[in-house]
């Protein structure tokens, strides 16, 4: 439906034009119909010119319809529709892996980055609206992890969350969503594969409007199995 309302909102001023060179096509025959049916004498005369009235009057009708249809809808039904409608639902395509594992490619970026020293604070987190409870910043974590924490903003959207040597931009997405969570469970990460060393784990928020908000970044050390 949601392209629908686009392609009213895209090509209105084409559409009116169409409707408006229909109607005073429509509109000239029916006039023309009504005054051969007035003026017609003999009976099959009269149910030729009485045929073309009716079709004439059908066609401008639809086009009178179609007009106030797409009038109402531009007027008073899509400016009353929530932003989000406009918005395509986030496909979360760029994720390699839901599971939380990363794919090769992203490994071998990570293994070629130079190590880091990470330091034990957050970036951008806010409690109640976008935080990390688990893990905690500078925590070593090991394994398949359970990833915490709360995204709840006005206007939600998705949120994911990313990782990246300490240090670097190289971000690789692990898993995203489209609910708000409290408090609660994020997604899972699969750490086994990543070489030990410290690490960017971030959450980035995105409202219904297609906006990121500042993400929350906290460090974390991904020691090895023992």
């Amino acid at each position: 439906m949601a392209e629908f309302y686009k392609f009213l909102i895209s090509y209105e001023v084409l559409i009116y034009i169409v409707l408006a060179i229909g109607g005073l096509f429509s509109f000239r025959w029916l006039l023309n119909s009504w005054r051969e049916w007035q003026t017609a004498v003999y009976s099959l005369e009269r149910q030729f010119s009485s045929r073309r009235l009716g079709q004439s009057a059908s066609i401008s009708t639809l086009i009178v319809v179609v007009f106030c249809f797409v009038f109402s809808m531009r007027s008073f039904v899509i400016p009353m529709l929530p932003a989000s409608v406009f918005i395509a639902t986030p496909t979360f395509d760029f994720i390699s892996t839901p599971t939380g594992t990363l794919s090769a490619e992203m490994m071998t970026q990570f293994a070629n980055l130079p190590a880091q020293t990470a330091a034990a604070n957050t970036t951008g987190c806010t409690p109640g609206q976008i935080a990390f409870n688990s893990p905690e910043p500078g925590e070593e974590i090991k394994g398949t992890i359970e990833i915490t924490g709360t995204v709840n903003i006005q206007n939600f959207g998705f949120y994911k969350y990313e990782v990246a040597t300490q240090g670097s931009d190289t971000w690789a997405t692990i898993v995203a969503g489209r609910t708000i969570v409290n408090n609660g469970s994020l997604g899972r990460w699969d750490t086994t594969a990543l070489t030990p060393g410290d690490y960017q784990l971030r959450l980035v928020v995105t409202d219904n409007q297609g906006v990121a908000l500042p993400p929350c970044v906290v460090p974390v050390r991904v020691v090895p199995l023992q």
